[in-house]
């Protein structure tokens, strides 16, 4: 599998003066992302790699020191880079569920194999989370294993859902 760098969260402002920065967290829980070591900075296409010194919780967001990054003109030069680690870095997951990164790309099929098209993202809405889906049309499908996500196969790359075509 080739590796792929899957996006965590990304830097948000500066905290302090002692090179400290603001993380918006993509994981669950939030403060989760300042576990990995090492990390990937990214901004513009350009990326490089990075060590977290020390990370936290504060308030709803997240904080954390990257190695090297020693004073609040360190930490504003950081500012909107992407935090990113290897797919191969992320835990394994208990049998029947997944990380949002591996349906990105999946084809959606329906129940008798008629294709709806392809995962283009996953959302996060107040009820469910909802797969994006790119076909002929957009379709935006809810996430509700068992009753419309029959069925997720990451080695064939399907999606089998039911949910009419015509929806």
């Amino acid at each position: 599998m080739q590796e792929r760098r899957i996006i965590l969260g990304r830097i948000s402002g500066v905290f302090g003066v002692q090179g400290w920065v603001k993380v918006f967290s993509d994981t669950e829980p939030r403060e989760q992302i300042t576990r990995f070591n090492p990390i990937q900075l990214g901004r513009e296409g350009q990326w490089r790699e990075a060590r977290i010194e020390a990370g936290r919780s504060h308030g709803k967001g997240v904080v954390m020191k990257i190695e090297g990054c020693d004073d609040r003109d360190a930490a504003a030069a950081l500012m909107n880079s992407e935090i990113a680690v290897w797919r191969d870095q992320l835990p394994p997951l208990p049998e029947g569920e997944h990380y949002w990164a591996d349906l990105v790309g999946l084809k959606v099929l329906t129940r008798d194999g008629t294709p709806l098209g392809v995962v283009q993202d996953v959302m996060q809405t107040g009820a469910n989370d909802v797969i994006q889906v790119q076909g002929e049309r957009e379709r935006l499908i809810p996430w509700v294993l068992g009753d419309v996500v029959r069925e997720v196969d990451l080695e064939a790359g399907i999606v089998r859902v039911d949910w009419d075509p015509e929806f």
